[in-house]
């Protein structure tokens, strides 16, 4: 038999103890025998007590103690659970991801997720998510990693480094970009490289054998230069914006416009 509450707090409290940090409009309205309007103030009552936070319209998380300081749950905490809610698929990418595997420089100040269509981010108390349009998102590689709530599902290695090189404008630029993919570099399998690649635009990965070849990465790109060598038709700019011309490397079809040097 269903159980009904007759206040707030108490249904809160009652997810909590059985492990449970979150919930939607619909569930606490289905569990508290009160009027719409009635579950509606309670649950502001407790949002103003930061006993729960709105990460997205209708999805609340239970502010664990140890995250009051925070004003919401961890962003991995909530955002499968919150993708699940919205029938969306997703995965943490580029410096996030990066992080899982010990290759970031220092912790990104927004939390980073692929899915298929733009969303706006997300602002809960001092915690950023910031959702980045992916058309492959199915499609990219992924490894779970566990957290107090639940498995997140973060990009794997090759295809963090894809992604890396695929959107610099998201970290920071082509030399934090390049800086993090040698960090990744010894983690790396060079034919899970080409499968990573497959995934995505052919720029991407001439872009990353490049920037493989300036650090810890060059003696696994074999494989990925065979993959361009029979899938690139023309040179490309290495940066994005700015000058199109520049020296050339062949082997990766590429044209230098910008120099970058990683950081070791």
């Amino acid at each position: 038999m269903k159980q009904e509450f007759s206040h707030a707090r108490d249904y809160v409290d009652s997810l909590a103890s059985s492990g449970r940090y979150h919930f939607t409009s619909a569930d606490a309205k289905a569990a508290l025998s009160a009027s719409p309007d009635a579950v509606k103030l309670a649950l502001n009552r407790l949002g103003k007590q930061d006993l729960i936070a709105t990460p997205s319209r209708g999805f609340y998380v239970i502010v664990a103690p140890e995250y009051k300081s925070l004003g919401c749950l961890p962003a991995d905490q909530f955002i499968p659970q919150l993708m699940a809610h919205l029938g969306l698929p997703y995965y943490a990418g580029l410096l996030t991801a990066a992080q899982y595997y010990g290759a970031a420089h220092q912790r990104p100040q927004e939390f980073q997720v692929f899915t298929e269509k733009s969303r706006r981010p997300i602002k809960c108390g001092k915690v950023r998510v910031n959702f980045i349009a992916r058309k492959q998102t199915k499609a990219v590689a992924t490894k779970p990693f566990n957290t107090p709530r639940g498995a997140l599902m973060v990009s794997t290695p090759e295809a963090t480094a894809i992604d890396l090189a695929g959107y610099p404008d998201h970290t920071g630029g082509l030399e934090q970009s390049a800086t993090v993919i040698s960090e990744l570099a010894d983690q790396l399998d060079p034919d899970k490289l080409v499968l990573a690649a497959k995934t995505a635009p052919v720029p991407w990965a001439q872009r990353l054998g490049y920037l493989l070849s300036l650090g810890e990465g060059r003696e696994i790109t074999g494989p990925l230069e065979e993959y361009v060598r029979e899938n690139a038709r023309e040179y490309v700019p290495l940066a994005l914006y700015g000058e199109k011309d520049g020296p050339r490397v062949k082997a990766w079809k590429l044209t230098i416009n910008e120099e970058v040097e990683p950081e070791f």
